[in-house]
């Protein structure tokens, strides 16, 4: 696993689908560039909360005050995870790419719940503020995915199937 350093900011006017999707193609294409041969797999996360007919892109938190602020709004509100995936070869210019959206219906938290999750998982680094993974489960009314793996950050049912179509024997 490499790290690409390709900056998350979203380009003006860009729905929050299309960010993650020209992310993950942005960091397997810079992979790839050091990888002709091979095909690299890249993924990117960006979790939405729709707040009263209006989008919000809820990012890497980065702080703690931030993360408590982003986990305060999601309180007893249903948030959609999409996580792209791009799977390229250099060499011919091959791609399959993907978005899948899971929805989290977040409980009703009091801030002692938020602060306690955010001091003991210090998820900073992840969209929304959250670990389905960790103790952020605790924080979930309900899951709603085809594919449970996609929460955490990369698709596996449905990168198995681009894999199998890029020529992968995958079992």
């Amino acid at each position: 696993m490499a790290s690409p350093g390709i900056p998350e900011t979203a380009l003006p006017g860009e729905a929050p689908a299309a960010l993650a999707a020209r992310l993950a193609r942005a960091k397997a294409e810079r992979i790839a560039e050091a990888h002709p041969d091979a095909w690299v797999v890249g993924s990117d996360q960006v979790a939405v909360l729709d707040e009263n007919s209006v989008t919000r892109v809820l990012g890497k938190p980065g702080t703690a005050s931030r993360c408590i602020e982003q986990l305060t709004a999601t309180s007893g509100r249903t948030v959609s995870f999409l996580t792209a995936v791009a799977v390229v070869r250099r060499r011919d210019s091959a791609s399959i790419e993907f978005v899948d959206t899971t929805r989290v219906r977040f409980r009703n938290m009091d801030r002692a719940t938020i602060e306690r999750y955010v001091e003991r998982e210090s998820p900073l680094d992840c969209a929304g503020g959250f670990k389905s993974e960790g103790l952020g489960i605790a924080l979930c009314e309900s899951i709603d995915s085809a594919d449970p793996t996609a929460l955490i950050g990369l698709p596996l049912v449905r990168l198995a199937a681009a894999l199998r179509d890029a020529g992968f024997d995958i079992p």
